[in-house]
């Protein structure tokens, strides 16, 4: 069977902790082996509407960490084992999805098919390190 994923939609007052409604289908959910994301759509609607600080800042005053569509993203690369990798060079840096599994010739492939092909090696840096340590040339300093 194909993998499953319900999208419950709450009045705003119910999108931090969902209602009888959500509860009653994530509970269904749970029981075919499915999953569930809530969100409001009205919610969503309004933070389409906002800045990046301002949209923090309304979240954040209905107890909400992040917006729902992040959820719904997440919740779908999950249902379809897909990761995100990133790339990093001194012009760009892009992500790219790939298979969760897939080794770094395969996820090289999904740049151009010739990378694939003449895959030589991968150089890896945890996303969390190249974050903290600000950079590729850090991160690699600190080994």
């Amino acid at each position: 069977s194909h993998p499953v994923l319900y999208v419950c939609n709450v009045a705003e007052a119910d999108a931090a902790t969902g209602n009888e409604h959500s509860k009653a289908v994530e509970k269904m959910a749970a029981a075919q082996g499915a999953s569930t994301v809530v969100i409001s759509a009205a919610i969503e609607a309004e933070v389409a509407q906002l800045s990046d600080e301002e949209e923090m800042e309304f979240l954040a005053s209905l107890g909400l960490d992040e917006p729902g569509l992040n959820k719904v993203i997440r919740a779908g690369y999950e249902l379809l084992q897909l990761i995100t990798y990133f790339t990093a060079g001194p012009k760009e840096t892009r992500a790219w999805t790939v298979h969760k599994g897939a080794k770094a010739p395969q996820a090289a492939g999904v740049i151009h098919t010739d990378f694939e092909r003449g895959f030589i090696r991968a150089q890896t840096i945890a996303y969390n390190d190249f974050v903290t340590l600000g950079g590729e040339v850090a991160a690699k300093e600190a080994g």
